[in-house]
Parts: C-alpha cells; sequence; structure tokens
C-alpha cells in the first residue's frame, strides 16, 4: 500500500460529484451571513456547532436532520442567493478537482419564492450556466422528487424535467427517507424522464436494504443509485449491481452522519469495490456533515486502502456514470491518466 507520503495530491486527482444536494452544498459561512441578511434564526446547530452531530438511526434523528435542512433552506430568498450558492459549489468543486458537478435539487422547495416551477428551474439553470463561465467546471442539474410527497408531483417534476433536457438538466433523482414512502410507487415518473433520456438516479439502499435498492433496479431503471451501500447485505444483488454497471454514489461521511453505519471504516467501499460495483464518491450534504469531496477520496486512501491506481478508477467511474457531455469527459478520462503517470509530489 502506498504511504501518504508518496501519494499524489487528490485535489488534482479530475473527478465527477454527481451526488451533492443543492441547499447541502452551501458553505456555513454563507449560511450564517445569508442568515443574517435575510432575518433567519439559526438554531445553535447550525449557527456555531458546526458540523452538527447529526444520528438518524430512528425517526427522531431523521426529523431533526430534516428540520436544520429545512432551516438552511429557507435562508436562500432571493435570486442573487441561487447565484451564490451556485458559484460557490462550482469554485468548491473546482478547488477538488472536479471537472464536473451534478447538483440535485427539487424545484418545489423554492417555487413559491421565484413565482412557481418553471420559472424556479431556469433560475438555477441560469446560475448554474454563470457558474461555470466563471469557474470552469461543468454543472449539470438533476431535478429531484421528494419520495414522501404524492407520486403525482414527482410526474409534474418529471414532465418538467424532459422540457430542459438540452438546457443543462441531465439527470432524474428521487430522494428522502426510503421508509417512508416506496421507489415503486414513483416509477411512471421515472419513465417519463428515461424517455427523454435523462440518466435515473434515484436514492436507495441508504436508510433501507436491499429491497429499496431493488426497487430502483427493477420499477425506475437505474442508471445510478444514491448511496446503495445496503446492497452489501444481499450478495447477488451486489453482483447484480456490477454486472449491470449501476454506479453507486457513496457518500462516507453522510452515511456516519445518518447512522448508516457506526463508523466509517464500517462502511462497505472495498468490498463494493473488490465486487466490481462501479463506485463515485459523493459528500450528499457537506453544510450538515462537513469535509468535501477531497476527504471523501482521502477517506478512500487512509482508511480503506485505495492505492493512487485505485483512486483513479474510481474518478473514471465517476465521470463515465455522468451526464457530461462526451467531450468533457473525454478530456476528465484523460486528465486521469496525466494525474496516474505523473510522479508522487
Amino acid at each position: 500500500m502506498e504511504t501518504p507520503t508518496s501519494a499524489r495530491r487528490l485535489d488534482r486527482l479530475p473527478k465527477a460529484h454527481l451526488h451533492l444536494h443543492f441547499t447541502g452544498s452551501m458553505r456555513h459561512e454563507t449560511l450564517v451571513e445569508l442568515a443574517r441578511t435575510r432575518g433567519v434564526h439559526l438554531p445553535q446547530a447550525l449557527a456555531a456547532e458546526w458540523p452538527p452531530k447529526l444520528r438518524a438511526t430512528d425517526e427522531r434523528g431523521w426529523f431533526r436532520f430534516q428540520r436544520l435542512y429545512d432551516i438552511a433552506r429557507s435562508v436562500l430568498k432571493e435570486p442573487e442567493d441561487m447565484y451564490r450558492l451556485l458559484l460557490e459549489a462550482a469554485e468548491d468543486e473546482g478547488a477538488a478537482g472536479s471537472g464536473w458537478l451534478e447538483i440535485q435539487v427539487d424545484p418545489s422547495g423554492y417555487a413559491s419564492r421565484f413565482d412557481g416551477l418553471t420559472a424556479t428551474l431556469e433560475l438555477i439553470l441560469d446560475a448554474a450556466r454563470a457558474a461555470e463561465r466563471a469557474t470552469g467546471v461543468g454543472v449539470g442539474i438533476m431535478v429531484a422528487a421528494n419520495r414522501i410527497r404524492h407520486p403525482l408531483d414527482a410526474r409534474a417534476l418529471a414532465r418538467l424535467a424532459r422540457q430542459y433536457v438540452d438546457r443543462g438538466v441531465v439527470s432524474f433523482g428521487l430522494n428522502n427517507d426510503e421508509r417512508r414512502g416506496r421507489a415503486r410507487e414513483f416509477e411512471a415518473a421515472f419513465r417519463i424522464a428515461k424517455r427523454a433520456g435523462l440518466l435515473s438516479a434515484p436514492h436507495g439502499g441508504e436508510l433501507d436494504g436491499p429491497r429499496s435498492v431493488r426497487e430502483c433496479l427493477d420499477e425506475l431503471g437505474a442508471d445510478r443509485i444514491g448511496h446503495g451501500v445496503r446492497a452489501i447485505e444481499d450478495p447477488y444483488l451486489v453482483e447484480r449491481i456490477a454486472t449491470q454497471g449501476v454506479t453507486l454514489e457513496v457518500c462516507p461521511t453522510s452515511n456516519v452522519g445518518l447512522g448508516v453505519v457506526e463508523k466509517v471504516d464500517h462502511l462497505p467501499l472495498r468490498k463494493l469495490f473488490d465486487a466490481g460495483a462501479p463506485i463515485a464518491l459523493g459528500t450528499d450534504d457537506p453544510l450538515l456533515f462537513g469535509p468535501r469531496l477531497v476527504e471523501q477520496y482521502r477517506i478512500a486512501r487512509e482508511v480503506f486502502g485505495f492505492t493512487d491506481a485505485e483512486l483513479a478508477e474510481l474518478a473514471r467511474m465517476s465521470i463515465r456514470a455522468s451526464g457530461a457531455p462526451e467531450a468533457l469527459k473525454k478530456e476528465l478520462l484523460a486528465g486521469v491518466d496525466t494525474w496516474l503517470s505523473t510522479p508522487p509530489d
């Protein structure tokens, strides 16, 4: 195993970030500043105790997580706030070596502030283009439905996403607590999205077990699965994921923060990788969980013993599974090869 002193710099490894929630991407200092400017009171857990100590192994813990997330979202009140969030997210990705950011957002959460679903999505897409121009990092939008809302709401979002396939929307997701909303209920929405050419990337195998992952595969035609780590509980399911080439968006620090695993070294990252499952490392919500993308790669290196060659393969997996334009994928993959062929610092 390579020693840290001889390893290549992880912030210079080209990669794609495929699992980042819109509000959860916010910098903590931005949250505090916007809360003061917009007149939003922040609880101690968000104002000072950062990152907050989250354990969502039960309903009470999950409710606290959702409450903090909703409070954070409430500071985004003006169009310039949305522009700032996406610009800073892209800047953070550029600093981490990411050439592509696929950020997921449910426009329903902001529609009442920005004149409805369509206007909200257009605002987000315009902000994404501005962030691209300013940073050079490609930004794609995942429109994500909420599984604890009615499936008809998800269909409306899928039809909306379909209209913007050529304007920056690249994927369709499904988030929130799997224990409160089955994936199979959203099949119609994902059928609309898939027919439009959008990647299918629902959450599964995080707070619920292998059944959740199987439904994502069988009912939603998943190209990627948000988290998916609990697939490890079913060896046949892991084999299927590897055979079908379905990418798991694994978020190590988030899985600890939400109690999916007790400690980071309990995460089945190495087992999934060795079994052939494609993996794209992500952060989920760094506003609430702390570490950003480079730290997830550092965990793979220092906790799970990934060599630089293996880290390069993780980066390739993230790029291949992304909704980035093919030309950008080729450029980033060539950059990974260059990173690996360059002697360690």
